[in-house]
């Protein structure tokens, strides 16, 4: 090699992200790039790194995350760069900060607080509000840097309330108004734009239980900027949809905007276990057709903290209406009201595509009591509870709640609990493994570890699939998917976003709760485990203790996407 490589990497166990089976190298790193990559490179590099036969892999391409209001304060994005992640993808589900005109702005942040169950006083904070528009929210980005690359959608919900206020939540928007966001959605492409983002789901409320503003879009108004977003041969529409959105729509938009469809949330619900493979089913349909269509599913069970003073599993239902944006006085009377909980009792009852909570109250723990006198109830299940004292079970959680003020923390399993369906829909060709929501629900759960939870647990514990596709699955696929240039591969010339990790002992630790959000609020943190090192554009940013107490803002803003 001509130049003095920065680092070398030496005797790593290579899975390079295609696939392919892996081979002990040597990987020499310069100005950020992987420079050569083979056997007996020669050792004058500025700095080496002994692997000692250790895993060496492509950095984690986390698709799915909300980090878009914690970047503008925390441009480390904790805990995900100390977990293997060196690209983020964020604005998912059209619940962005960007644009957002000054007016709006206090109305975004409790829409947030809502549906990702985000601390309002962190919010308030934290954000660093110098933008209005799209192109503006890159430039701050930009700007401040961070410590992994980022990648951004323009999202609809953010786009609606420009264009209509607080009627965004209240009513279909005219054709001018579509006109209008058409346009936006096209200067945020020109802008560098991953692609354009939304949501149908009926779990996806904001403040005071109003539907988030895409819930409200026309199918005429969602195809309209589907279509703006792919005018210029690039983007990718990511949404999350309600049961009320069929895929043969998403396949007509895939076919309309000629680009891909993204589809989350694919999750497993064992009272309803064939709707998520029907999904699965018609999306490979649609791609045989020649229309690219990926499902994004979850290789983590979906488990929630969560109180009655905001119990988020529950506000997707349409019998939860009547508490929802309540606080106080006004809740506590809704939820001790027979009629309410019997409205509620009968809606579980009921079999349906997709919710979060599907009456399984063997899969609810009551986590922590704020009542001494109610210790002892503390890490056994509400069924079993509730049994013991002949109560329904949904009366015991009330009932529970209103006694403690509503401080009682629960937690509950909700998807993704069946080993042998998760396995499949991992496997399944047409899956993206994603949905970490990293940067959001931090009070109820935190899933930003599960590229590490897909290579220990599925790996090495399930023995679901082999440590080459998993390592694929992490990097190139998602790569590929969106276009990103140089990245997913451990190749000559290739970016050098790196993970090295025991495959072993690679895994997530147990959730911990933390208060180092703006004001002290609290969240919800992982730790990484078997993780040696990870590096974003040739820099280390992590190591086995996790975040390198000196961390460079390495990340890139990725703008420029293969169509």
């Amino acid at each position: 090699m001509p130049d003095t490589p920065e680092l070398l990497i030496r005797n790593a166990l290579v899975f390079d992200g295609s696939g392919a089976e892996p081979a002990i190298k040597d990987v020499a790193i310069s100005a950020g790039n992987i420079r050569a990559i083979g056997q007996n490179i020669p050792q004058n590099a500025r700095q080496t790194v002994d692997a000692g036969g250790l895993a060496l892999m492509p950095g984690i391409i986390d698709s799915h995350t909300h980090f878009d209001a914690q970047i503008t304060w925390d441009p480390y994005v904790r805990p995900s760069p100390a977990l293997g992640v060196t690209t983020a993808v964020i604005g998912n589900c059209g619940f962005t900060i960007a644009p957002c005109k000054p007016a709006d702005r206090d109305l975004t942040m409790r829409h947030l607080t809502q549906v990702e169950g985000m601390s309002i006083d962190a919010l308030r904070q934290g954000i660093d509000w110098n933008f209005e528009t799209f192109p503006q929210y890159l430039a701050l980005l930009r700007h401040k840097g961070s410590a992994v690359n980022i990648a951004a959608y323009i999202g609809h919900s953010s786009v609606r309330t420009w264009v209509m206020g607080e009627d965004a939540s209240q009513r279909a928007a005219t054709s001018d108004e579509i006109n209008q966001m058409a346009q936006i959605v096209r200067d945020a492409m020109s802008a560098g734009a991953v692609g354009f983002s939304s949501s149908t789901s009926p779990a996806h409320n904001g403040e005071g239980g109003l539907p988030m503003p895409s819930r409200l879009a026309s199918d005429e108004e969602m195809m309209a900027l589907v279509k703006a977003m792919g005018e210029q041969g690039k983007g990718v529409y990511m949404v999350t949809k309600g049961g009320q959105m069929p895929v043969s729509l998403l396949e007509d938009m895939a076919a309309q905007s000629r680009r891909p469809v993204m589809v989350a949330a694919l999750l497993h619900n064992s009272t309803n276990p064939g709707a998520v493979f029907k999904d699965l089913d018609a999306i490979a349909e649609a791609n045989a057709r020649g229309r690219k269509l990926i499902g994004q599913v979850s290789c983590c069970p979906l488990t929630m903290d969560f109180s009655l003073a905001s119990p988020y599993p529950v506000e997707g239902l349409q019998s939860w209406k009547p508490a929802l944006g309540l606080s106080g006085d006004a809740l506590r009377h809704v939820l001790a009201d027979t009629g309410f909980r019997e409205n509620v009792r009968k809606e579980l009852a009921t079999t349906a595509t997709f919710r979060l909570f599907n009456n399984e109250w063997d899969k609810v723990h009551v986590v922590e009591t704020a009542l001494p006198a109610n210790a002892g109830l503390e890490q056994r299940t509400v069924a079993e509870l509730a049994h013991a004292l002949g109560k329904d079970p949904l009366d015991f959680m009330l009932d529970l709640a209103l006694a403690e003020n509503l401080q009682t923390v629960f937690t509950a399993q909700l998807l993704n609990s069946d080993t042998d369906a998760v396995g499949r829909m991992l496997n399944h060709p047409h899956s993206l493994v994603s949905l970490s929501d990293a940067g959001a629900h931090l009070t109820f759960f935190n899933d930003a570890g599960f590229g590490l939870h897909l290579l220990g647990h599925w790996v090495r514990e399930q023995g679901a699939m082999g440590l080459s596709d998993a390592v694929r699955r992490l990097t190139s696929q998602p790569a590929s998917v969106f276009g990103m240039q140089g990245r997913g591969l451990i190749r000559e010339g290739y970016a050098a976003d790196l993970l090295m990790f025991d495959p072993a002992a690679v895994g997530r630790s147990p959730k911990r709760r933390v208060f180092d959000l703006p004001g002290g609020a609290a969240r919800l943190t992982t730790d990484a485990l078997g993780v040696h090192g990870v590096w974003v554009n040739g820099q280390q940013v992590a190591d086995s203790q996790g975040l390198c107490a000196r961390a460079p803002l390495c990340g890139q803003l990725l703008t420029a996407f293969d169509s």
